[in-house]
């Protein structure tokens, strides 16, 4: 099987570089790093789940005390006689 020049070259450049030596525990420290992770995602999610239950919460309450949909009270008395 013929090669091209250009492969050739990149094998012998990847051949010829000596491979650093991995740490033993490589994979349980990413493991670890990826569960800690997974875990600040989840409680920040729970956070903003919390905030927007209790500003509907709010919401709900401010409406029931304050009943916007009603309109004001008159304050002036009605004109008769124009």
């Amino acid at each position: 099987m013929s090669w091209d020049r250009k492969e050739d070259e990149v094998r012998q450049l990847l051949d010829a570089q000596p491979r650093p030596d991995l740490p033993w525990d490589l994979a349980a420290r990413a493991a670890a790093r990826g569960h800690r992770a997974l875990r600040r995602r989840r409680a920040v999610r729970l956070v903003l789940w919390i905030v927007l239950l209790a500003a509907v919460c709010a919401g709900t309450v401010w409406a029931a005390v304050t009943e916007p949909w009603v309109p004001p009270p008159r304050t002036t008395t009605p004109l008769d006689g124009w």
